[in-house]
């Protein structure tokens, strides 16, 4: 998540240098859902920092990519997770299935990549329909 901030925060800041502070807060909203939905909803359910990290998220029915859908709804829900100081991305620290409270909400779970490999070459690829 920090390697991840760190670039949405970067090109938060040159956006905020052009448009100023209100827009760029709405555009950050907008950059970050769209940022999600694109790399954790293709088929290797990686962001730049989980493939830096050889993690991924996937369904946790089924182990299977979260597409668009579920993608956007995990990071509406991490927004939650951030709420009550953190807590709930603490708390997979204590949970039986090592799931944050948005994990929970949208029914993923967060694995490392060499256990559950993404498919070859899907790597920032958008989900096929």
């Amino acid at each position: 998540m920090l390697i991840d901030a760190i670039l949405l925060g970067l090109v938060n800041g040159i956006v905020q240098a052009f448009v100023g502070e209100a827009a760029a807060f709405v555009l950050g909203l907008v950059l970050g859902f769209l940022y999600y939905g694109y790399f954790e909803g293709g088929p290797a359910g990686q962001t730049v920092g989980k493939k830096a990290l050889d993690i991924r998220v996937v369904r946790s029915i089924d182990g299977g990519a979260l597409g668009w859908g579920t993608s956007l709804l995990r990071h509406l829900c991490s927004y939650l997770s951030a709420l009550p100081c953190g807590l709930g991305y603490v708390w997979m620290l204590w949970d039986q299935e090592k799931q944050t409270w948005h994990d929970k909400l949208s029914a993923t779970v967060v694995v490392p990549a060499a256990a559950w490999p993404p498919p070859a070459d899907s790597f920032g690829k958008a989900p096929q329909a």
